[in-house]
């Protein structure tokens, strides 16, 4: 847990035409989305405000790696300068091979699926917001994964913590 991240941006439709963009970063350990943002560009500030908002919500990143596609936002300077600022180490899947971060692709797919419910767009940025901020809080909190023994992400998290890391006297 804190340890491995994994980063990825999506597009989210909206009527009209237009779109926003939400960068997300992901605890590969226990499947928290730790930091996220919502922006109607793909600049490199997109992927930055994420990890800062995983960074505020871990506490530090420190010591940690962040997986990522070779998009231009990730190799970007202001990326890189945020990595070393928060001491995150920088990872890249090879390029073309989407399989290397098939865990946030996954993430993105299904958050979509689940919220837009068969619909092509949100009819605007506020309806979008909403539908993911609670979509992502029940990811967080209550929703079971089979990797974490059917335990939500966050208490996942707890129990880990509340394992004994000491060996115990031998009768």
């Amino acid at each position: 847990m804190n340890t491995k991240y994994v980063g990825d941006i999506t597009y989210l439709p909206l009527t009209g035409g237009k779109f926003r963009y939400r960068a997300t970063v992901i605890d590969l350990c226990s499947r928290r989305l730790a930091g996220w943002t919502i922006a109607d560009h793909m600049r490199a500030d997109l992927v930055v405000d994420a990890l800062k908002a995983a960074e505020r919500t871990r506490g530090s990143l420190a010591g940690a790696v962040m997986h990522t596609d070779h998009g231009a936002q990730y190799c970007s300077r202001a990326f890189a300068e945020a990595c070393r600022s928060a001491g995150v180490t920088q990872s890249m899947s090879a390029v073309g091979t989407s399989a290397d971060n098939a865990l946030a692709e996954s993430f993105n797919a299904t958050c979509k699926r689940e919220t837009l419910q068969g619909r092509r767009a949100w009819n605007n940025e506020r309806e979008a917001r909403l539908d993911l901020f609670r979509w992502l809080h029940r990811h967080n909190t209550v929703l079971r994964h089979s990797r974490l023994g059917h335990l939500s992400p966050i208490v996942y998290e707890q129990e880990l913590r509340t394992t004994s890391t000491t060996l115990a006297e031998a009768a």
